[in-house]
């Protein structure tokens, strides 16, 4: 295995990170100053800063209920992140997917690259269920225009499933999506003149966030 997916497997940092650190003369293999077309075998001693770098070899999928205000990131560049209150034991994973740092709800974390993989990409299409409030009561004629035939945005045309939640008020919606754009329910609502007051993501494909409360974690199969 190439030395930059190995480490960035085994801590969570990306591959981009982790070519930094080995261009820089970070890392070593067997005590050999590693370069970027280094390859990794099994029992090779990797070191980056001079700490062991070691294997997972247990995969771990986490569901975490993101609060407001944190970042999903490992460099917050000024902001707290999600890993400022994860438990060090899960500072490994990557976040499958990301909720903004207003918006709060289900968030994955996991090693296993290959369910991250499918439920990201754009052929599996995995379902994501959102309760949404707004500042006002949404109009009939833009319900129907969000739902039927979507909103143009300057990414391109934005489609979703919009549905009163009766039990939450008349300000409050079920948003449903398979496609996961940058803010891209709170935009299209913006193009409509709608602000966006709480976000709150509650599934992700076969993964609901239940009864668990703000910032908890709980380890899925």
């Amino acid at each position: 295995m190439r030395i930059n997916k190995f480490i960035a497997q085994s801590t969570g940092i990306s591959r981009r990170m982790a070519d930094r650190a080995i261009i820089a003369g970070r890392t070593s293999v067997n005590g050999v100053t590693a370069e970027s077309g280094t390859n990794v075998a099994e029992n090779d001693m990797v070191l980056l800063d001079g700490r062991p770098v070691l294997v997972v070899k247990q995969t771990v999928t986490i569901v975490f209920n993101k609060p407001i205000g944190y970042v999903v990131s490992r460099d917050g560049q000024g902001a707290r992140t999600i890993y400022d209150i994860l438990p060090p034991e899960y500072h490994l994973l990557k976040p499958i997917g990301r909720l903004d740092k207003d918006s709060s709800g289900l968030l994955l974390l996991t090693n296993n690259g290959d369910l991250a993989n499918e439920l990201t990409h754009p052929r599996y299409g995995k379902t994501k269920v959102y309760t949404v409030r707004l500042n006002k009561p949404l109009e009939p004629l833009h319900q129907q225009m969000i739902s039927d035939y979507g909103v143009t945005l300057q990414d391109g045309p934005s489609k979703l499933s919009v549905v009163r939640d009766d039990d939450e008020g008349p300000m409050s919606y079920i948003v449903t999506m398979q496609e996961g754009r940058n803010r891209q329910i709170r935009r299209t609502f913006n193009s409509l003149g709608y602000d966006v007051k709480h976000l709150q993501r509650t599934q992700f494909g076969n993964y609901s966030l239940d009864n668990l409360a703000s910032g908890q974690t709980r380890i899925v199969v």
